[in-house]
């Protein structure tokens, strides 16, 4: 008889006996699976949000395309800080220390809204000036604006889920953050029918409707996290309750130190990767309305392809994650290669599924036949890039839940600003939008083999002599003696 996903887990973090092969691929199937439905559902928002778009003409889809870069680099910021505290109470779940992973949720809580609400501000500030800094032509300077305004004053709502749905899978809940994400999508395409065709709020509208459909996820998420989970919630803390203690969720010096090693070589990959895709959009955004939709929605369909790859990744990093909490090197190793495998023959699938129906996806979110017909070209170039993106993509969730983020993101940083920017500069002018595409397959090619390159060592899967909740687990010993003596 097989053994349930939690079983499962237990025998990941108690080592009561070794795992077969055969059980080891089942637990990562198990936890990859509802993370790719979340992944796809949340692609499947994108692409509705451009399809809405689409069909209100190619200057309102440019007008969400030209800043889009932008929004990921501020969204891949706020995940890059969440991931700070969620690889932490993997390996606190991992180490058996249940209220230590409660304590760094409550840090993370803290620390995300004071980090989320200064990102806020800078968005806000640079919003009026960023079509223009991208080049833009004046018709859709002013809508461009309005719209990153709106996705600015959602960030500390993005960065909540974040850190709750982080949270959750980490300690391997990975079903409830995924049925939220999928309620998300549904939420996004109600609102943002009413506020694009009832309203006749354009593409403020779908900002909007992001905006509600998030805030709606999060405070669910939230209440799953904090009240429901039957290892994360808060009740569990019996000497808390009924008494709000402020220092609890003022993240202590150890806290932030781990969160900086973790989270700020993520950052400064996110930021210089997404600078890097700006520079891109700076680059075709000369090249007129048509290419700047057709990359627009390349990338949107482009994602039914990658969003597998994210998915088996979050299911590597809980993985590699409570292994390393457990301290098995075995375990971090096997799951690190199963999930790697996953990852690739899937997306090796999926690609060829986008080069064949490539004509039929870009008539789902356009009406216009040059868009269409440009959009069919460059996803057929992508296509051959899926395996080796994969591998990147589920080796970097590895890494992140060792703790190991900083060779991974220079790795990154060196492909996308090497290969892929110094390609796109020489052929986009003879080839347009082709040669970006063409430059960016190449890149994504090179980037995977070096990842698995980088897998096939050692150092990423070391295990230090200090458990790594041990530090947490004597500051919580110190405090709840000054609890008792109070």
């Amino acid at each position: 008889m097989s053994l349930s996903k939690d079983e499962l887990l237990a025998l990941v973090r108690k080592g009561a006996r070794d795992m077969s092969w055969h059980e080891k691929l089942r637990l990562t199937v198990l936890l990859s699976l509802p993370a790719m439905v979340a992944q796809i559902s949340s692609v499947a928002m994108q692409i509705i949000d451009a399809a809405m778009l689409g069909h209100l003409g190619t200057k309102e889809s440019a007008t969400v395309g030209l800043v889009s870069t932008t929004i990921w680099l501020f969204g891949g910021l706020c995940s890059a800080f969440a991931a700070g505290f969620s690889v932490q109470v993997a390996h606190h779940v991992g180490g058996e220390d249940l209220r230590g992973a409660r304590n760094i949720i409550r840090q993370g809580l803290f620390a995300g809204i004071s980090f989320s609400l200064i990102l806020m501000l800078i968005g806000l500030i640079i919003a009026p000036y960023l079509p223009i800094w991208l080049g833009a032509n004046e018709e859709i300077c002013a809508g461009a604006s309005e719209y990153f305004t709106i996705v600015a004053l959602a960030l500390p709502v993005l960065e909540i889920n974040m850190l709750a749905a982080g949270s959750l899978r980490c300690s391997g809940n990975i079903k409830v953050p995924s049925l939220l994400n999928a309620l998300m999508c549904v939420l996004d395409v109600i609102f943002n029918y009413i506020f694009i065709f009832i309203l006749d709020m354009g593409t403020a509208g779908a900002a909007w409707g992001t905006f509600l459909g998030y805030a709606i996820t999060m405070v669910l998420m939230l209440y799953f996290m904090s009240v429901r989970d039957e290892q994360l919630r808060f009740a569990l803390d019996t000497e808390l309750l009924g008494r709000w203690d402020f220092q609890r969720y003022v993240p202590s010096k150890k806290t932030l130190q781990k969160v900086f090693i973790i989270g700020s070589p993520i950052s400064l990959e996110r930021g210089v990767m997404c600078g890097a895709q700006i520079a891109i959009t700076g680059i075709i955004a000369p090249l007129g309305s048509v290419a700047i939709a057709a990359n627009t929605f390349g990338i949107n369909i482009e994602s039914i392809c990658y969003m597998p790859g994210y998915g088996i990744s979050e299911a590597a990093t809980t993985l590699v994650g409570q292994s390393l909490g457990a301290r098995r090197k075995d375990l971090m190793r096997s799951f690190a290669w199963i999930s790697v495998g996953l990852g690739m023959v899937i997306m090796a699938l999926m690609g060829v599924l986008m080069g064949v129906f490539a004509p039929e996806m870009m008539g789902m979110v356009s009406n216009d036949a040059a868009v269409v017909s440009l959009g069919t070209e460059v996803l057929r170039i992508e296509a051959w890039a899926e395996p080796m993106f994969a591998a990147s993509i589920v080796a970097y969730g590895v890494f992140v839940g060792s703790g190991k983020t900083l060779v991974p993101s220079l790795m990154n940083l060196g492909s996308i600003w090497v290969v892929r920017l110094s390609l796109s500069l020489m052929l986009a002018p003879t080839m347009g939008l082709r040669g970006v595409w063409i430059a960016m397959c190449i890149e994504l090619c090179w980037r995977g083999a070096a990842f698995l390159f980088r897998l096939r060592g050692r150092s990423w899967s070391q295990i230090s002599t200090l458990s790594p909740a041990e530090p947490v687990r004597e500051e919580l010993i110190k405090t709840n003696t000054i609890y008792e003596n109070n």
